[in-house]
């Protein structure tokens, strides 16, 4: 098991990260661990939601330039 220590943490960050330890009966340690597993979580799923936006944006239909648009073709529809 690694140990990480976290230097210049804030008297208001440090309090507030207690607060929220003691609220969920948890200590600081726990706390902050179950925050960063969260947080890298988020993250990774953030750039796994991006990669298939970009994949369903790359496969997006775009017509020719010189494609009459939708309300072109329902106009010559309607005047036949």
């Amino acid at each position: 098991m690694n140990i990480l220590h976290v230097r210049s943490v804030s008297d208001d960050l440090y309090a507030r990260l207690q607060k929220l330890a003691q609220s969920k009966n948890r200590s600081l340690s726990a706390q902050v661990i179950i925050m960063l597993t969260q947080a890298i979580e988020d993250e990774e799923r953030r750039k796994k939601q991006a990669k298939t936006l970009n994949s369903i944006r790359r496969r997006r239909f775009t017509p020719p330039k010189n494609a009459p648009t939708s309300l072109e073709l329902l106009k010559e529809d309607r005047s036949r």
